[in-house]
């Protein structure tokens, strides 16, 4: 025992003892009641640890990380961070984390004073995301808001959520508020998890936005679009789409404080009224530049507000109004204040009369283009009663107007005067090729654009009438027409004196050889664009006249015609030394052989579509990807 007892290590190592001082208190670690053992003094601290099973929770509190503070104390870290890359670093840690730093204002960050504040948080606001469908999320957004602070800040977000939801909430748009002050322009479609709440916050943090679009935001109402009005005071555009819970009051506040809004959109809004749209007008230190009224119960009176006080209106679109009547529209052309407007689109609006076109045309001096869709009840007299009123007329375009005849069309050519110079009739069944015999009368001279697309009662006889009175065509575009054939074609052919730059033939399936043989020979010199789709008697020997009198063609479109490997070689030998797009879709009889022509053409083609041409092979059009890599193609 006493051998025991004076045991100091020397029997172990034979170098005499490990320790200095075997005794020392501080190297002794109580295992027990009863047993002492030393540690070596390389341990830079000594911790007692009994051998029962509290020996877990210790382990765990030698365990303990940052983690463990509240968001109040990791809060005041985070806004002492150096700079923006410490800060995207850190919010690669943990949700929780980058939560917290998405969240600190620009305000609260301390910063080194060296620093602008505009290169260290915020900056002009340069930047552009997009977050559409599942992508949309508020983690998502968090990590665009922290990541982009430090290079600019995010000017410019659209959120596109998809028919099935979106997962952005009113925290996420926290988190923009807080950490883009810079942002100037918001979109939010489809997304019903974003109230008012989520809207405020970005009024209240991002008061340099210009630009504001709601679509399909169900839970957004007056109370958040009145928040936006008091506190940007920079808003220039507003959209609002399917919103059914911003009415007259949200749009009252706008009038009020946006004194900046040049452009605003309304559209499928059913709280929004006479009194909204009124407020809008009316208010003083608006000066509107822009509207869009769509599918909207507005009456009459809407229309009286907007012709009396639309003194700075250049554009205005009307569509679906279906409580507007005959009334509104003369009332709004005789309040005489529309003198700016340059631009009328009036879309599905029954009232839409004879009459109330012709007021329109008297109160609008300034008039240069009116697009008419769907106007059931205009007839030939208030066209040409307009035509004669609108002395400023440059561009007129009709679709689905079926009362409009032939006569109709030729009053607008008698009586346009001398600035129309664009003419478009699109699905106007009421047109049908009559034998007139006119009187002998003025061309129009100012016509250079002539489209007339899907009338099935468009002929010859029409052609031969257009001809003679519009000499100065450069723009023509006669799609789906089988009632015209080469007789009536040549006919305006004939008639043309100025040189003919476009030209869309498609859908013509009665327009033969000797039509673009004609019009390669007497206008080939001036042509760049020629599309002949769909036109199945068009054969090899076109594209023959083409190549060799039509040297400044740089857009080719010979779909579904009946060329052959003959043709695209004629092409290649010709002088199309212009060329950068040819599309041979739908050509059966070209096969592998016309690839050496390809080949040799594709120094200056950019586009080429072999769609359906199932002569080609696979493995030649694959070839011929790899030779010509400037070249977009479609097979």
């Amino acid at each position: 025992m006493s051998k025991v007892l004076g045991f100091t290590g020397d029997d172990f190592c034979p170098g005499g003892s490990i320790y200095p001082n075997p005794k020392e208190p501080s190297l002794l670690l109580s295992l027990g009641r009863h047993v002492d053992v030393y540690f070596p003094p390389q341990k830079r601290s000594r911790i007692s640890t009994p051998l029962n099973g509290d020996w877990i929770e210790a382990e765990q509190k030698q365990q303990t990380s940052i983690d463990v503070l509240p968001d109040e104390c990791l809060f005041e870290i985070f806004r002492r961070l150096p700079g923006g890359q410490e800060r995207s670093s850190c919010a690669c840690v943990s949700k929780r984390w980058l939560m917290l730093l998405s969240n600190i204002c620009k305000d609260e960050i301390c910063s080194d004073k060296s620093t602008s504040d505009e290169e260290e948080f915020g900056g002009d606001g340069d930047l552009s995301r997009d977050l559409e469908g599942k992508k949309a999320t508020d983690v998502r957004l968090a990590a665009m808001v922290v990541g982009t602070a430090s290079r600019g800040g995010l000017g410019k977000l659209s959120i596109l959520g998809s028919n099935s939801g979106c997962a952005v909430t009113n925290l996420g748009l926290k988190s923009v508020a807080h950490g883009c002050p810079s942002l100037k322009s918001l979109s939010l479609w489809n997304v019903t998890a974003i109230d008012d709440e989520g809207l405020i916050e970005i009024a209240r943090g991002c008061p340099k936005i210009k630009k504001l679009d709601l679509f399909n935001c169900p839970t957004i109402s007056d109370k958040a679009l009145i928040v936006v009005a008091k506190n940007c005071p920079n808003l220039t555009e507003l959209s609002i789409e399917s919103c059914p819970r911003i009415g007259n009051e949200g749009l009252q506040a706008i009038g009020q404080y946006s004194s900046n809004l040049r452009s605003i959109s309304i559209k499928d809004c059913t709280r929004v009224g006479d009194q909204g749209i009124a407020s809008l007008f009316s208010a003083a230190s608006l000066v509107l530049t822009k509207v869009n009224l769509e599918a909207l119960t507005i009456s009459d009176l809407s229309l009286a507000v907007i012709g009396h006080y639309g003194k700075a209106v250049t554009d205005l679109v009307l569509k679906c109004l279906p409580n507007v009547s005959e009334k509104g529209f003369w009332v709004m052309g005789n309040g005489h204040g529309l003198q700016k407007l340059k631009s009328l689109s009036i879309v599905s609006c029954q009232g839409v009369t004879d009459t109330g076109l012709d007021a329109v045309g008297k109160g609008c001096p300034n008039l240069k283009y009116l697009y008419l869709h769907r106007s059931a009840y205009l007839s030939d007299n208030g066209l040409a009663s307009f035509v004669k009123s609108a002395l400023s007329l440059e561009n007129l375009q009709l679709e689905e107007c079926h009362r409009i005849t032939q006569f109709g069309l030729f009053g607008v050519l008698f009586n346009c005067g001398a600035t129309l110079r664009s003419l478009a009739l699109v699905s106007c069944f009421g047109i049908k090729d009559l034998n007139l015999v006119l009187p002998p009368l003025s061309p129009c001279q100012s016509l250079q654009s002539l489209s007339i697309r899907n009338c099935p009662g468009f002929g010859d006889a029409t052609m031969d009438v257009l001809g003679k009175l519009c000499p100065q065509l450069q723009y023509v575009e006669l799609s789906g027409l089988k009632g015209v054939t080469e007789s009536g074609f040549l006919s305006l052919l004939l008639g043309s004196e100025a040189g003919l730059v476009k030209v869309n033939l498609s859908g013509c399936t009665n327009l033969t050889d000797k039509v673009v043989s004609s019009m390669a020979n007497m206008r080939g010199l001036t042509l760049e664009v020629l599309s002949l789709d769909g036109c199945e008697k068009i054969t090899d020997a076109s594209l023959v006249s083409i190549a060799e009198n039509c040297p400044l063609l740089r857009d080719l479109d010979v779909s579904k015609c009946a060329i052959s490997d003959k043709g695209v070689s004629a092409l290649e030998q010709g002088n199309l030394f212009h060329l950068q797009i040819l599309s041979l879709s739908g050509c059966p009889l070209i096969s592998n052989k016309s690839l050496p022509a390809l080949r040799n053409m594709g120094e200056t083609l950019l586009g080429l579509n072999l769609r359906n041409c199932n002569g080609i092979s696979s493995r030649s059009v694959g070839k011929l990807v790899e030779l010509l890599w400037r070249c977009d193609i479609l097979s």
